[in-house]
Parts: C-alpha cells; sequence; structure tokens
C-alpha cells in the first residue's frame, strides 16, 4: 500500500512539468503580439505627420496598453514557473534577474491586478478620448467594471496585508 501511496505522489509531483506546455504556449503567444506590436507602431509611425493630437494620444495609450499586457504575460510566465515548477538557477547564480525568486503566488495575484487596473484604466482614458462615439449605457457600464478591477485589486491587496501579518501572541 504504500508503494501505490509513493507511486501516486510521485505523479502528482510530476505533473507540474505539464505547465510548462502552457508557459511556452505564453511565449509564442508574446511572440504573436509583439508582432502585432510591431504593426501598431508603424501604423503610428507612418501617420505622425498627418493625425491629429487626439488621434496620437489615442495611438500612444495603445501602444501603453500593449506594453503592460506583454508585461503581464512576462510576469504570469516567469513568477508561475518560479512558484509552481522550478528555480531558474542559472539566471539566479549569474544575475541576470534580479526579481527571480522574490514573487510569491500572492504577490503575484495582487500584481496580475494591479496590471489589469492599469490596462482597464487606459483603456477607459481611450474611451473617454472618444466619448461622442459610445452610448451612455456602455460608458457606464465600463465605468462599473473598471471600479469593480479597483475595488477587486484593493482587497486582494489588504487580504495579502492580513495574511503576512505576524500572529499575536496569546
Amino acid at each position: 500500500m504504500k508503494s501505490l501511496e509513493l507511486l501516486i505522489e510521485r505523479i502528482i509531483i510530476s505533473s507540474r512539468w505539464l505547465l510548462v506546455i502552457f508557459y511556452i504556449g505564453l511565449a509564442i503567444a508574446l511572440g504573436v503580439y509583439a508582432v502585432s506590436f510591431g504593426f501598431k507602431l508603424l501604423k503610428v509611425t507612418m501617420s505622425v505627420l498627418t493625425a491629429g493630437e487626439n488621434d496620437m494620444i489615442l495611438a500612444m495609450l495603445g501602444l501603453i496598453d500593449a506594453a503592460l499586457v506583454a508585461s503581464l504575460v512576462v510576469m504570469v510566465m516567469i513568477s508561475g514557473y518560479e512558484n509552481f515548477v522550478s528555480r531558474f538557477d542559472e539566471a539566479e547564480k549569474e544575475g541576470q534577474v534580479s526579481f527571480l525568486g522574490k514573487l510569491d503566488s500572492g504577490s503575484l495575484k495582487i500584481k496580475v491586478a494591479s496590471s489589469i487596473v492599469a490596462i482597464s484604466s487606459i483603456h477607459l482614458l481611450q474611451v473617454f478620448l472618444n466619448v461622442d462615439h459610445y452610448e451612455d449605457s456602455k460608458l457606464l457600464w465600463l465605468t462599473v467594471i473598471h471600479l469593480a478591477f479597483v475595488v477587486s485589486a484593493v482587497m486582494l491587496g489588504y487580504l495579502e496585508k492580513l495574511m503576512k501579518k505576524p500572529a499575536r501572541p496569546d
């Protein structure tokens, strides 16, 4: 019976390596998104002399939004791999990436939530700069959804703070 238990435990522990498929998929998706970003940047560059100020601001916000999404993907890939699969031993030894090993799953949730709030903020700003193209009900819903993201991020931060508080001696 003990050998069966050990076999099951080995299978469960080894299954974490299946996550690598997801992280490689995210890396490929990031490459595809980089190509999309390049086309957006080319489009902005081509219209720099003809676009109005409002259009340039919207285009720049779109580029910032894309950079935040890409950063979010990288953060999830690296910290997810570090937390659930294996450590980046060589990169840590050589000092290539200073934040390795410093982002636990709780911190990751807060950073992801903060990134989502930032992305939502940029999207909402783009909408408000184009306010004449939207109905009032759509503006209301976009604002409510953004506020839901903000409240969720604040609550995650608060809960993480509660979890890290040292236990009071009795």
